[in-house]
């Protein structure tokens, strides 16, 4: 998907109060910016914040980080968090590679990644935030009881996750083919729905979801 660029959106954006522009500098020590030693959890491809603010309203008592590389899509989330009086939700820019580098070892609670890109080209599957590639960089940056929760309507992308995941220290804890269709079922309790997962459910389309942790 292209995404149109908007005008002076990276400026505003490294101008921003909530935005962390030496987020090298805090990796291990995110609770002195927050300044308290409440869990930390992230989403690694926000978008434009619906999923990650809703969260932090409803958990004071959790701090979110949502990491976002797109300027045209991230400066809607801080508008939208200009408008609310919550001290425990930030965003970063960056590519989602340099993720080791944001964070200490063990310092993350959780991670989210909600439809993703699928990279569909075989060459290009060490880009999937799902790869082990990337589940390398996330058993660095997570604590041993942490997990990882991923939603897509991609199903070959969620194919490739299901047989990929086993392949590193994580294995697959729950697993769903259709996240709305038994709402019933325990993996789908809590759910906060993201953007495109609203407009996917409206066309009937069915999201598959799992959550991961480390064996």
């Amino acid at each position: 998907m292209r995404l149109r660029n908007v005008k002076g959106s990276r400026e505003a954006i490294a101008d921003s109060e909530f935005t962390i522009n030496d987020f090298k500098e805090y990796a291990g020590r995110w609770n002195e910016l927050f300044e308290n030693d409440n869990p930390i959890r992230i989403e690694i491809g926000m978008g434009k914040g619906k999923f990650i603010t809703e969260l932090a309203l409803n958990n004071p008592d959790i701090n979110y980080i949502g990491i976002e590389k797109y300027s045209s899509v991230l400066i809607r989330a801080i508008e939208k968090r200009r408008e609310l009086d919550i001290n425990n939700l930030v965003f970063i820019r960056m590519d989602a590679v340099e993720i080791e580098e944001a964070f200490g070892e063990g310092e993350v609670d959780k991670i989210y990644l909600n439809f993703s890109d699928p990279w569909p080209k075989d060459r290009h599957a060490k880009r999937r935030l799902t790869s082990r590639q990337f589940f390398e960089r996330y058993d660095h940056i997570l604590k041993n009881s942490g997990n990882v929760e991923f939603k897509t309507d991609n199903r070959p992308l969620f194919d490739f996750s299901l047989e990929e995941i086993p392949q590193t220290k994580f294995k697959i804890d729950e697993y769903t083919f259709d996240l709305h269709g038994d709402k019933s079922a325990a993996i789908y309790e809590g759910n906060v729905t993201t953007e495109y997962e609203e407009k996917f459910v409206e066309k009937g389309n069915p999201i598959c979801k799992l959550i991961a942790s480390r064996t």
